[in-house]
């Protein structure tokens, strides 16, 4: 997960993070978490789709957003 091209994304479609909290019908602490994967907490399958449709996101996209592997 690359939580920070997810915030960019957000920032520059004009939203805040509140925004997409609401979109999809959680909170703002549980979107911190699902994007900071804290506690094995991550993005479900429809919620990653209800983002693609929101922003209007590519399938690279998707990838380098919510498939994107940390590397130390």
């Amino acid at each position: 997960m690359n939580g920070n091209k997810l915030k960019g994304l957000v920032i520059s479609k004009g939203d805040k993070m509140y925004d997409l909290a609401e979109y999809l019908c959680i909170s703002n602490s549980t979107l911190s978490k699902k994007i900071g994967e804290k506690n094995g907490v991550g993005f479900t399958q429809p919620e990653i789709n209800k983002i693609k449709q929101r922003y209007h996101l590519s399938a690279e996209e998707i990838d380098e957003i919510f498939f994107a592997t940390e590397v130390s």
